[in-house]
């Protein structure tokens, strides 16, 4: 008669478990701390409507951070009419509205940002909020706005 297995049922299937556990954790990871960097797509909202104005990528380049206009909400096909020289009505969609972006601890610093609306750059700086979202302030000496984008991608 053959002699019957004295270990639990299953055993080997926990141990198998346990061996995929560094590899579950590396394929993983990954998506994790993409979630602690503002790298991305991103939802903005117009400060005086509240309503959905534009996505932008934010996307790393030479160890700072950019961000592209890759799709306007109402006008898809508006024009930088308060850009000045060469930029001068431009298409908005694709342009590069932020960029030279350092991390420095939990946010991004030194970095400057374009208002297509206004025309105008500002000092930049960004940091993500415990909820995903992402602040992003512009500066122009002591006046400051800040506004939330919402993480698409």
């Amino acid at each position: 008669m053959p002699q019957q297995s004295t270990s639990r049922p299953g055993r080997f299937h926990r141990l198998g478990l346990l061996a995929a556990l560094p590899a579950l954790v590396f394929f993983t990871a990954p998506t994790i701390e993409a979630d602690d960097t503002p790298v991305g797509v991103w939802k903005t909202i117009d400060d005086e409507t509240g309503e959905a104005k534009s996505q932008v990528k934010i996307y790393e380049s030479n160890g700072k951070l950019r961000g592209k206009i890759i799709k306007l909400y109402k006008n898809p096909d508006a024009l930088c009419t308060e850009c000045e020289g060469e930029d001068y009505n431009t298409p908005i969609l694709g342009m590069t509205i932020m960029w030279g972006l350092e991390q420095d601890d939990d946010e991004w610093v030194d970095g400057r940002i374009f208002d297509p609306k206004k025309g105008k750059t500002y000092n930049c700086k960004i940091w993500l909020e415990d909820n995903g979202d992402l602040k992003v302030r512009g500066s122009a000496g002591p006046f400051y706005r800040t506004q939330t984008w919402h993480r698409v991608e």
